[in-house]
């Protein structure tokens, strides 16, 4: 019953507040929107010529851009960023270091611009029950759950349950889910490795921060050995989370939504993790708990 009042802080959609673009401003203030174009060009692992070639631009003006000879037009940045794929924050980052005002607005979800949007995600989360789903931001904070996400929580220490919270630090810290993971070895290089990625494409400070963190936790003293166990016909196809619950063994695999084609910062960012079962035994279990749950709502 505690991880269930625990949820109560993160269930719901909890307001996400809109951040400001001054510190990737100030940023760019000692850097050029040459410089910050080439690293993210060498961040994708492409030539001047090849850039210059899916932007259909002549190599010679890409150098010249880069090194700060000419000063791209706000159509340029946009033009280039697109086609190195750069997260809409950074876009905006790379037009004040060109000396243009940003383009892309960053809503807090409480913002009634974004109604559509936070009652989707509303109507995705209690869709998706009586199986967990949460939803996270950039930086895989929660800032909405169903309440399916209850059973998972058992056993984390209340601290790790206070808002803001982490879901990654959540499962991967020794005082959150991290002891009840069966298979721990193989769930932590999972998301390691899926962390590393968001690294690799976004250039967060504060990701890379999170990993850091996360890769130095301790293998709890419960977690099966590494690749002691038998792939099961799941595993040979996907990373599964086995987690010893109040409820039972529960077994997932996940998929992971976003918003198509978004012009908001804050939408672009968000993301939701819906956990399906594994296993019939799973399925039931999770059946069985919303029912509890449900019965015990009437009756209150």
């Amino acid at each position: 019953m505690e991880s269930c009042r625990a949820l109560a802080i993160i269930v719901g959609m909890n307001t996400l507040t809109a951040t400001s673009c001054a510190p990737a401003g100030a940023a760019s203030m000692s850097r050029t929107v040459g410089d910050m174009l080439r690293e993210w060009r060498q961040r994708r692992r492409m030539s001047q010529l090849l850039l210059a070639s899916e932007a259909e631009i002549s190599t010679r003006h890409l150098s010249f851009v880069e090194s700060g000879r000419a000063l791209p037009s706000r159509e340029m940045v946009m033009h280039l960023a697109e086609r190195l794929d750069i997260p809409l924050r950074a876009r905006n980052a790379l037009l004040v270091a060109a000396g243009y005002a940003p383009l892309y607005r960053e809503r807090a979800l409480s913002d009634p611009q974004l109604d559509a949007a936070r009652e989707a995600v509303e109507l995705v989360l209690k869709g998706h029950e009586p199986y967990p789903a949460v939803a996270v931001d950039r930086h895989w904070t929660i800032v909405a759950a169903n309440h399916a996400l209850a059973p998972l929580l058992s056993g984390a220490k209340p601290a790790l349950l206070e808002a803001p919270v982490n879901a990654l630090r959540l499962s991967m810290h020794p005082d959150g889910i991290a002891s009840r993971i069966a298979n721990w070895h193989a769930w932590r290089a999972h998301l390691l490795s899926r962390l590393q990625r968001q690294i690799d494409v976004s250039a967060d400070a504060t990701l890379a921060a999170l990993y850091d963190e996360l890769a130095a936790y301790p293998t709890p003293p419960d977690a099966e050995p590494a690749g002691d166990s038998h792939a099961s016909p799941l595993e040979q196809i996907a990373v599964p989370l086995r987690l010893r619950t109040d409820i039972g063994m529960l077994s997932f695999f996940s998929t992971t939504t976003v918003f198509g084609t978004p012009v908001d910062v804050t939408l672009s960012e968000l993301a939701i993790e819906a956990f399906f079962p594994a296993d019939p035994q799973t399925a039931d279990a999770l059946r069985k708990f919303a029912d509890t749950r449900a019965a015990s709502a009437t009756q209150a």
